[in-house]
This record gives C-alpha cells, sequence and structure tokens, in this order.
C-alpha cells in the first residue's frame, strides 16, 4: 500500500494488493490479494475487486460493483486469466466486469475514458475501446469487441463474439446478432437492423460534411442497394480510394468471422 492512500476502516484490503498514490476505498469495499489500482483511482462503498486485476489511474467505481470476478464460464476451472482496465473510467452501481478464460484471449480488457452505467455487464474476453459511452442494462455476451466511441443505449446487449466498429449506436434494447459496421446506427426489432449512419455522432465529434457524406455514401451501398455483399465489397473499394473511413468499413467487414448484421 503506498503512502496517499485512503482506506475506510470497515474496508478489507487483502495482503498483496498494490494500491497506488491518492487511491481511495470505501465503506465495507475488498480488495483482492492480485490486485492493482493505479494512482487517484477511487474504488466506493461496497465494491469487490477480485483479481488477477489491473487498474489504471483515475478511475471512478461509484459503490456496488463487481469487479475481476471469474468468468460465468462452465468450461472455466480456475485458470489464471486477468481482467485490464484502463484511466479514467466512471463505473456506475452493480456493473459487474469477468476476467477472460483460457479458451479465449485470456484477458478481459476495457480502454480508457469509458461511461460504464448501473448495472452494464462485461463478459469475459471482450475488448472494450475509448470513449464509449454503455448505457443503464447494457449487456455484453464473451469475446465481444467493441470500438472507441460506440455508445450502448440502456437495454441493448451483443450476442457472444460479435464486434462493433468505431463511431457505432446501438439503440434502446436492440439486440446485436452480427457485426456491426464502424459509424452504423442499429435499432430495435428481434435482433436489431441497421438504420442509417451516427451522423450527429460523428458532427459532435469534428467529422466535417465531405467525411459524413462519404460514410453515408457507403452506408447505402452495403444496406440499402439491395446488393450481395460480395458485389457491394466491390464497390466500396473503389469508393475507399477516396475516403479512409470508407476503407475502414471495409477492412471492418472483409476481417470479421461473423456474419454482418445486414
Amino acid at each position: 500500500m503506498t503512502t496517499g492512500t485512503l482506506i475506510h476502516p470497515s474496508a478489507v484490503i487483502e495482503p498483496g494488493a498494490k494500491l497506488g498514490v491518492g487511491v481511495q476505498v470505501g465503506a465495507f469495499a475488498l480488495i483482492g490479494s492480485e490486485v492493482e489500482i493505479g494512482d487517484g483511482t477511487i474504488i466506493g462503498p461496497h465494491c469487490t475487486v477480485s483479481g488477477p486485476t489491473r487498474i489504471g489511474r483515475d478511475n471512478h467505481f461509484v459503490g456496488h460493483a463487481a469487479i475481476g470476478g471469474p468468468p460465468q464460464d462452465k468450461k472455466f476451472n480456475g485458470e489464471r486469466t486477468e481482467l485490464v482496465i484502463g484511466e479514467r473510467n466512471v463505473v456506475r452501481e452493480f456493473v459487474t466486469l469477468n476476467r477472460g478464460t483460457v479458451t479465449g484471449q485470456g484477458v478481459t480488457r476495457i480502454g480508457d475514458d469509458n461511461w460504464l452505467l448501473a448495472y452494464t455487464h462485461i463478459a469475459h474476453d471482450c475488448q472494450v475501446g475509448n470513449h464509449c459511452v454503455f448505457s443503464n442494462n447494457t449487456t455484453l455476451a464473451g469475446h465481444v469487441t467493441i470500438g472507441d466511441w460506440v455508445i450502448m443505449s440502456g437495454f441493448s446487449g451483443a450476442h457472444q463474439f460479435c464486434r462493433i466498429g468505431a463511431h457505432a449506436f446501438i439503440g434502446m434494447g436492440a439486440l446485436v446478432g452480427g457485426d456491426v459496421t464502424p459509424f452504423t446506427m442499429v435499432a430495435a426489432d428481434e435482433h436489431g437492423r441497421p438504420r442509417g449512419i451516427n451522423s450527429e455522432g460523428l458532427r459532435r465529434r469534428g467529422f466535417d460534411p465531405e467525411r459524413i457524406a462519404a460514410i453515408k455514401r457507403a452506408y447505402r451501398t452495403l444496406y440499402v442497394a439491395g446488393l450481395p455483399l460480395a458485389q457491394a465489397q466491390q464497390q466500396l473499394a473503389e469508393q475507399a480510394r477516396d475516403s479512409e473511413d470508407v476503407k475502414a468499413m471495409l477492412d471492418f467487414i472483409t476481417s470479421g468471422e461473423r456474419r454482418l448484421l445486414r
């Protein structure tokens, strides 16, 4: 334990835990023996942080969160796996973040500057990027990959092994059963369905009208024109010559193993 930490008398810090400068641990929190917590991070009341878990600087776990617990996978047999969390994340009440599995990547990873709101669940082996917002009751099954700047609305979820590309927006209650291309909006129906691009989010992040127009053109090619996927990819390849954003969409499509949500 490092000088400058502030530990509530009722908190339990197991031997072997490593706490950085200025870490705060609230009432009745439990920090396991294989946990590392970076400088300035706040662990709120009634949180449980199990290990092996590594947490970066300046995160805020508000309260009643269960962090670094074993994966909810029947094949898991106590193997050593990890949860790795970056910096400046806000984790609200009753969030659950599970460690990885040896049959997956061995690590669940959360990036930087994310907001994980109440009752969010991120399962084993998920890989979450930076600047994401997961609204209340967002649920990710195992092995899901989330790009940067993704917004998951309340009560939305993703099936195991799905990928959601950067800047995508998943609408309230939408259940994603396939890969979602970058910049795409998905609305709720039986399994979620693409409904345009995330134009407002892109504008807020500084995308100029020309970039947005190129993304919209690519979306229409892929989702509106009624083309077979192979033919749509050929047209996207032509459009990608003049747009790095379209190239990112095309690279996303060609690198996937699951079906595209289409």
